[in-house]
């Protein structure tokens, strides 16, 4: 999938691991980060090098609590069980009952017991491209850093977002990288207009390319006056 193929040209790439094992802070704090208000959470499944793992990462720096397989949450749970995305609308949810996120690895997924969880809040994050060194550049296959941040921003909790996000080398990226798109979610009312904005932007951003294309396809002026 190319649709965000300008946007990677213009991100630098994050480096093959990040293995933070001194669990210090990867930038200074700028003065539009906040640290949340609100719950943190995550349950381990436990399939992810540590070395690498974001969610992991958080937890050593004691910014996500850990639950427990069975262990409910009564707040936003990013799940690929979600019935519906995320969006502007979920902001009281998040405020009051905070996010959780459910780390596992995308190549065990349907091996793994989410439906355990039983969340009341489930949701689905739209299109974003992933700024991981892991997954950098694909769609939808974002870290637990990642998902998270990007649930703070929709819903309007931007400085939290960054604060998270800073944590990492790379982190900043995944904001240069999705912006755009970002800022679009994050202006919807409901999940069904988020949805409509996402095929809008794909359907925009493909005729752009096609457009291009179709444009370099073309000889220069040098190249038809010589013939």
């Amino acid at each position: 999938m190319n649709i965000l193929e300008d946007k990677l040209e213009h991100v630098q790439l994050g480096e093959e691991t990040d293995d933070d094992s001194d669990d210090t802070s990867s930038s200074t704090e700028d003065d539009d980060e906040v640290a949340p208000n609100f719950p943190v959470a995550m349950w381990d499944f436990n399939q992810c090098d540590p070395r690498k793992c974001s969610g992991r990462k958080l937890a050593r720096m004691k910014l996500i609590r850990c639950l427990k397989i069975k262990q409910r949450f009564p707040g936003i749970v990013l799940s690929p069980l979600g019935e519906k995305c995320v969006s502007p609308q979920d902001r009281e949810i998040v405020e009051s009952k905070g996010i959780a996120v459910v780390d596992c690895s995308w190549a065990k997924i349907d091996e793994t017991p989410i439906s355990a969880l039983k969340a009341t809040h489930g949701r689905l994050l739209p299109l974003l491209i992933a700024a991981n060194p892991i997954n950098y550049g694909r769609p939808y296959q974002l870290s637990c850093v990642e998902a998270i941040a990007a649930t703070m921003y929709i819903t309007g909790f931007r400085e939290s977002a960054k604060f998270y996000l800073n944590k990492f080398t790379w982190g900043h990226s995944f904001i240069e990288l999705n912006k755009e798109i970002l800022d679009i979610y994050s202006q919807c009312t409901d999940s069904k207009s988020v949805i409509e904005a996402q095929n809008k932007f794909v359907e925009e951003e493909q005729l752009k390319q096609t457009q291009r294309k179709a444009q370099s396809d073309f000889p220069s002026s040098s190249e038809s006056d010589s013939e």
